[in-house]
């Protein structure tokens, strides 16, 4: 395993940050084909490394690791009880016109689509509280797409994707939730993790870290 296939932006006694390319894994996956993945990559060079939470396979950008299990914990509770930030940039299909406010808000319940998990669907009976936040940040016209931000207050699977798509403007090359049309717009899927804030797990210090998004 070579190092450059880990791109590490932060490293201290408690944590990593990590910037993680489309297309891998975050944590293994069932199967041997699927062992290939952020975390395994990370605990080859820091053995300590425990994960805390995941981006999507096809999803690239900032992921923490924590060192050991205190650090994993603090940061655990961290994520759980929403005083982690994190914010996105995505491109997403058609022109969305920016909202009222200067966030726009997306308050809609998501649950497991199980005829065609892993799919997500808004589920007003069963599904979990979910809330985005997102504001656009320029329409482009010449391909008819627009560049927006988001910031997910909860943190559910498949949350941007499927609050995106129940906007009627599906992220462009999403392969399990765009149309043939918006998959063959890109040859990944137009979602990156730009932004992590964060306090510092044994210190309490405020911990910023940005990633500029590769599209």
């Amino acid at each position: 395993m070579h190092p450059e296939q880990l791109k590490v932006l932060y490293v201290d006694e408690a944590l990593l940050v990590l910037d993680k390319p489309a297309g891998l894994l975050s944590v293994p996956g069932r199967g041997e084909g699927k062992q290939d993945c952020l975390s395994a990559r990370a605990q080859a060079q820091y053995p300590d490394a425990m994960v805390v939470h995941r981006l999507d396979m096809a999803t690239s950008g900032l992921m923490v690791m924590a060192r050991g299990v205190a650090a994993q914990r603090t940061l655990s509770l961290a994520f759980a009880s929403r005083s982690v930030s994190k914010r996105y940039v995505a491109v997403v299909d058609g022109q969305l016109a920016p909202p009222t406010q200067p966030w726009g808000v997306i308050d809609l319940p998501i649950g497991l689509d199980w005829p065609e998990r892993p799919r997500r669907i808004i589920d007003h009976q069963a599904g979990k509280p979910s809330l985005t936040r997102w504001r656009v940040l320029l329409n482009r016209h010449t391909d008819g797409a627009t560049r927006v931000e988001l910031q997910p207050v909860t943190g559910r699977s498949h949350q941007l994707r499927v609050h995106l798509l129940a906007l009627g403007h599906a992220i462009v090359g999403d392969r399990l939730y765009g149309s043939p049309r918006v998959q063959a717009m890109a040859e990944r899927m137009l979602l990156h993790a730009c932004a992590l804030e964060f306090d510092h797990p044994k210190s309490g210090k405020a911990m910023n870290f940005v990633s500029p998004a590769p599209f």
